[in-house]
């Protein structure tokens, strides 16, 4: 399935009135649909060109793993975690997420997807700052080790929408859950229209940055934390069943204190 490959801002993307009309369209009251429109929250995901619909003039944001570009003097984080995500932070659409990312430079996420990470880490590299690209290769006590490096492949900017893990036990929604039993699977239609309906379920493929995490476990973006970033592994590589999370406090991420965010991997 292709996407729209439009960037909308994040007003945009919570349209209220379109929210209303699709509600009316699958038989949801009004207050359900207010309730709804109070737990959503823009996303921006990271696709691949073949999953575009309109491929004419996009421009690229990312891109997985390569070797990475580091200012002069800075090592690769400790650790030697792979490279699995570069972010073009100038070619993100502008006023999508609902936190602020650096205007420019480069985001770099170290992490290891087909173990559980012991050292990850989030680099943010400023534009016009001198740079080196770093070999896989290093020695420790004599002896060369190499770090793994992913294939590189360019992602493509895609808006979309997240909803809260827990608005069905809102008041109006759970009331009107109550009132019938066949009103579970028109909420079921109404959250697909509202959430997937501009490009669909997302991929396993696809990156995610912001908005509400999609995990197999328990989210980690709870009790303070938001989520920065969502890694499936055969977004990185074919074959790798893994899940790993970057969250931190909003405050952290807005401020680029990018060491103190945290890791988890779900599998």
């Amino acid at each position: 399935m292709s996407v729209a490959s439009d960037t909308i801002t994040g007003m945009a993307l919570i349209d209220e009135r379109h929210i209303g009309e699709l509600a009316v369209e699958h038989g949801v009251p009004e207050a359900v649909a207010d309730e709804m429109t109070g737990q959503l929250r823009p996303c921006v995901y990271l696709v691949q060109h073949e999953d575009l619909s309109r491929k004419e003039d996009a421009r690229p944001a990312a891109r997985t793993g390569g070797l990475p570009e580091l200012p002069t003097g800075v090592d690769w984080p400790s650790g030697r975690e792979p490279l699995v995500l570069t972010i073009d932070c100038a070619e993100l659409p502008r006023d999508v997420l609902d936190f602020p990312l650096p205007a420019d430079g480069q985001l770099l996420i170290f992490t290891d997807m087909s173990y559980p990470p012991d050292s990850s880490a989030v680099l943010h590299v400023p534009t016009g700052v001198p740079t080196t690209e770093h070999s896989a290769t290093y020695t420790v006590d004599g002896q060369a080790w190499e770090t793994t490096v992913h294939e590189p492949r360019r992602l493509y900017p895609v808006t979309g929408l997240t909803i809260g893990p827990d608005w069905s036990d809102l008041p109006e929604t759970e009331k009107f859950l109550d009132g019938d039993p066949d009103n579970e699977e028109l909420l079921d239609r109404f959250e697909d229209a509202v959430v997937h309906g501009v490009h669909g379920e997302p991929r396993s493929d696809w990156i995610q940055l912001g908005g509400y995490s999609r995990p197999w476990q328990m989210p980690p973006d709870a009790d303070g934390l938001i989520l920065l970033a969502q890694i499936q592994g055969d977004a990185v590589k074919y074959g790798i069943y893994t899940l790993n999370l970057v969250v931190g406090t909003r405050e952290d991420i807005a401020a680029g204190r990018f060491e103190n965010l945290e890791y988890e991997q779900q599998y």
